[in-house]
């Protein structure tokens, strides 16, 4: 039961955890080397990491995306997809895939002489599954060290974080309060029905000793 209590937790708080992972926003500083438009096609288990702006992208079994391909400091290749998030999850509320698409486009600029940008964006970057992170913001910044704080995203995990030890401990002293103190009774009830099931038993045999020695 321990074990299989401790497997819950650990799942639970592994599935949420990469679930504040996709959604919560993420900065990279790259230089944008590309922008292009793609024909791309929605498998049904992995449109859950494609964004659904409207009711016919439910049904299509592919659409046009615009990507944006970029270069880290370090050298790696980054690419982005640029699509509008609209009323659903993530609350990003983006509408403006074309503006950005237009300022990606203006930001491009070559090894010799680079140009660094912040993207702020979602998501995960997957090779195998197609998987690509959403930009949501592009900033120009001074350098590829330049990268901006995050200040939502860790604020968000302090409150979070406040949030769930708040809530645990009014779990505890409702806990100490409401659900112990039925417990005890239980378990005292419990006892005295067991000794007072243990006396009969006891008078019981002495009575049996004593009818056997008379007879």
């Amino acid at each position: 039961m321990v074990i299989a209590k401790w497997v819950f937790w650990i799942v639970f708080w592994a599935v949420f955890g990469a679930f504040l992972h996709y959604s919560l926003p993420q900065y990279d500083v790259v230089r944008i080397v590309s922008t292009f438009e793609k024909r791309q096609d929605i498998d049904d288990w992995t449109r859950i990491f494609w964004s659904n702006p409207n009711d016919l992208a439910n049904t299509l079994r592919n659409r046009d995306v615009q990507f944006i391909q970029g270069v880290s400091p370090n050298g790696r290749a980054i690419v982005y997809r640029n699509e509008d998030t609209g009323w659903s999850w993530p609350p990003y509320f983006k509408f403006d895939t074309a503006n950005l698409y237009t300022e990606a486009s203006d930001s491009i600029s070559t090894r010799t002489a680079p140009q660094w940008v912040a993207i702020m964006h979602y998501g995960w970057r997957n090779e195998f599954f197609s998987i690509f992170p959403n930009a949501v913001s592009i900033k120009a910044v001074d350098g590829p060290d330049d990268k901006p704080f995050n200040w939502f995203t860790y604020g968000f995990l302090i409150m979070l974080a406040g949030l769930v030890a708040y809530l645990w401990r009014c779990w505890i002293r409702f806990k100490q309060r409401r659900i112990d103190p039925v417990l005890e009774n239980m378990e005292d009830s419990i006892t005295s029905a067991g000794d007072a099931f243990s006396s009969r038993r006891h008078r019981l045999q002495r009575w049996l000793d004593t009818w056997k020695s008379k007879k």
